[in-house]
C-alpha cells in the first residue's frame, strides 16, 4: 500500500483544515478511506446501540495538486485506516501561512500518517514541521462494515434554518432536558421541542421549504401539514451542530418517523451525511 498527496493552494489548504477540525468535533476516532478519486471520513456506530453515523466525502482533485495511491491490490484499490481525529486536526493547525502540505503513509516502527508542513521562512531555506500520526490499518475482511450508509425513505425532507441559530436554541434547551423532539412537515415548518414534567418548550421555524414537494411525486398525496417526528439525544444533536465551521451551501434534514434523523450537508465541494437514531 502506498499513499502520498500534496496541497499547495492556500484556499484548498484552509478548507481541508476546516474539514479536519469539523471531523474532530464530530468523531473521536474515525476511519479514513483513500481511493483514487475520493477521501472519506467515516464513523459507523451501530444505530441499534444508539450510535450516530457519519459519512464525509471529498473529491481529491478539488484539494490536492499531487495525489498518488496504491491500494492492497488492483481489484481492491483502496486503503482503510483508523485514526484519532484530533491528532490530524492538531497537526493541521500548523498550516496557517504554510507554503505546502504533504501527507503520506509511512512505517516508523508502527504505521503512520505522516503530515509534513512546509512553512515560509525569512531566509531562502524553508522550515518543515512533521507530525507522525499513529494509525491502524483495517484489513480487507472488515471493509464491508464501512460502506456508505443506505438512506431510508424519509417521511419528511426539509431545508434546515441557519445552523448557528439552531445551535444557540439547542444549547439553551440542553439545560432543561436530555431529550429533544424534532418534528417537521412538507409545508416548510420545523419544530424543536422539549417536554419535562415541569415545562414544555417549542421553537418554531417556518417557510424553510421542502425539496420533496418538487421532486417526490409520492409525497403529492401526503397532507403537507402532517408532522413527522423523532425523539433524539440532545447532546448528539448539539455535537453535530457544534462541529459545523461554516454555514453549508445546502443543509437538509430527513426524518423517518420515530426511527432516525438524517442530516445531509454540502459544504462547498464536500458532502457530509450524519445520522442520529431515535431514542428507544
Amino acid at each position: 500500500m502506498k499513499f502520498r498527496a500534496k496541497i499547495v493552494d492556500t484556499a484548498c489548504l484552509n478548507h481541508f483544515t476546516r474539514i479536519s477540525n469539523m471531523i474532530a468535533k464530530l468523531a473521536k476516532t474515525c476511519t479514513l478511506r483513500i481511493s483514487p478519486e475520493k477521501l472519506n471520513f467515516i464513523l459507523l456506530d451501530k444505530v441499534a446501540n444508539g450510535g450516530v453515523s457519519m459519512w464525509c466525502e471529498l473529491e481529491q482533485e478539488n484539494f490536492f495538486s499531487e495525489f498518488q495511491m496504491e491500494g492492497i491490490s488492483a481489484e481492491n484499490n483502496e486503503i482503510y485506516v483508523e485514526l484519532v481525529s484530533e491528532n490530524l486536526s492538531r497537526a493541521l493547525k500548523t498550516t496557517q501561512n504554510a507554503r505546502a502540505l504533504k501527507i503520506k503513509l509511512t512505517n516508523k516502527h508502527f504505521p503512520c500518517l505522516t503530515v509534513s508542513v512546509e512553512l515560509f521562512s525569512v531566509s531562502s531555506s524553508s522550515r518543515i514541521v512533521t507530525h507522525d500520526i499513529p494509525i491502524k490499518v483495517i484489513p480487507r475482511k472488515l471493509w464491508k462494515d464501512l460502506q456508505e450508509p443506505t438512506v431510508p425513505d424519509s417521511d419528511v425532507s426539509i431545508y434546515l434554518p441557519v445552523l448557528k441559530t439552531m445551535k444557540s436554541v439547542v444549547e439553551k434547551m440542553k439545560n432543561i432536558s436530555n431529550h429533544l423532539v424534532i418534528e417537521a412537515n412538507l409545508n416548510g415548518e420545523l419544530n424543536l421541542k422539549i417536554e419535562t414534567e415541569l415545562v414544555c418548550v417549542t421553537t418554531h421555524f417556518k417557510d424553510l421549504g421542502s425539496p420533496q414537494l418538487v421532486s417526490d411525486s409520492a409525497s403529492q398525496g401526503r397532507n403537507v401539514e402532517q408532522m413527522a417526528e423523532v425523539c433524539i439525544d440532545i447532546k448528539k444533536l448539539l455535537q453535530f451542530l457544534a462541529g459545523q465551521q461554516v454555514n453549508p451551501t445546502k443543509a437538509l434534514c430527513n426524518i423517518v418517523n420515530n426511527r432516525i434523523v438524517h442530516f445531509d450537508l454540502l459544504l462547498e465541494d464536500v458532502s457530509l451525511q450524519y445520522f442520529i437514531p431515535a431514542l428507544s
